[in-house]
């Protein structure tokens, strides 16, 4: 790591008293700015229209800390997993899903993850660091690169779905949000975004204290408290009665109809008993369901529900007037898929 400070980690204002404090012209700290979030730089080269001399002035004084791609797997459904490596060594991994009307960016938050959330192959790592805004950023540009050279298809949407809880780094998750959507940056709509959480409610409430306008979709997976526990243990703190508070606040406060995740495993939640206790959490706010295809992962006890059980599980929340949509798995055979993301040495070495 060089000693150099890490530019991206400046504001414009800082950015300017620093450039000011070097004998620079206050307007050439938003040149500079705008190079970093709104044209992607990644080297003090790329910028074209500062003199020779300026470039070598910040080169002195500042480092681009840019995340690099060190290897890509492709599925036979054509996602694509990337491990990407960071200053400090160490690897974190993003998805690009291409689906027949969508191109999406699943990112990380975290290296690692503190949660051990028992059917997550991210889980039974352990949280080295939270990832700093430019970080999560660089994950955006890169797939989004992916997706134009591989698919020639621009990225439309970003799911906050990789490893690492988000709403434990939450004030990287939202400054990264910013530089996304602001015209300063790279401009896409927050609807295009989701932020999954595990269920951090007192962050919940931030969320729409802070007014955001992404979506929310909360990892459930069991609407009954003991079942919860056992599956994931952030629910011993943060019980399904406090979290249906925070979501009905979330939903008021935003305007919003946050999603709810549900995972069915075979012979765990797959009963009708486990959908009814689904629809009576579901009934307390606006919102909608998706059911997620398990998939496996080393050493773990969990297994895919039978299909037929799924389908019957979707009808009857559809018969109780929930929004239900079925999510098939991509990239599985890459260990791509959701709750899949482990950093495998395949990948990362």
């Amino acid at each position: 790591m060089s000693d150099k400070e890490d530019i991206r980690q400046l504001s414009l204002e800082e950015l300017t008293e620093k450039l000011v404090a070097l004998g620079e012209k206050p307007y050439r700290a938003k040149q500079i700015h705008e190079w970093l979030w709104k044209k992607r730089a990644t080297s003090f080269n790329d910028m074209t229209n500062l003199s020779l001399s300026l470039r070598e002035l910040i080169n002195k004084h500042f480092i681009i800390n840019a995340i690099k791609l060190n290897k890509a797997q492709k599925s036979d459904d054509r996602t694509i997993k990337n491990a990407f490596l960071l200053a400090d060594d160490a690897v974190i991994e993003g998805v690009l899903i291409p689906t027949k009307k969508r191109m999406t960016a699943c990112v990380s938050v975290q290296v690692g993850c503190s949660l051990d959330c028992a059917f997550c192959a991210t889980g039974k790592l352990k949280r080295v660091r939270n990832l700093n805004p430019d970080e999560i950023y660089d994950q955006v540009v890169m797939i989004s690169n992916q997706a134009a050279e591989e698919y020639d298809i621009p990225l439309s949407n970003i799911v906050f779905m990789g490893m690492g809880e988000p709403l434990l780094n939450y004030k990287s998750l939202i400054t990264s949000i910013e530089k996304i959507t602001s015209k300063e940056g790279l401009g896409m709509s927050p609807k295009r975004i989701t932020v999954s959480t595990a269920g951090i409610a007192k962050m919940i409430h931030k969320l729409a204290d802070d007014e955001v306008r992404f979506n929310l979709a909360l990892s459930l997976h069991a609407a009954n408290d003991e079942k919860r526990n056992k599956i994931m243990p952030i629910n011993e703190t943060n019980n399904l009665d406090v979290l249906k508070k925070a979501i009905q606040y979330f939903a008021i406060k935003t305007d919003s109809r946050p999603t709810l995740e549900y995972i069915v495993f075979k012979d765990f939640n797959d009963e009708l008993e486990d959908a009814k206790e689904l629809v009576d959490f579901a009934s307390n706010f606006p919102t909608k369901v998706n059911i997620i295809e398990y998939n496996p992962i080393d050493g773990g006890k969990y297994q895919q529900a039978d299909p037929k059980k799924v389908d019957a599980f979707a009808d009857y929340l559809e018969k109780n007037k929930l929004i239900v949509n079925i999510r098939r798995s991509r990239g599985k055979d890459i260990d791509a898929a959701c709750g899949q993301l482990a950093n495998k040495n395949d990948l990362s070495s």
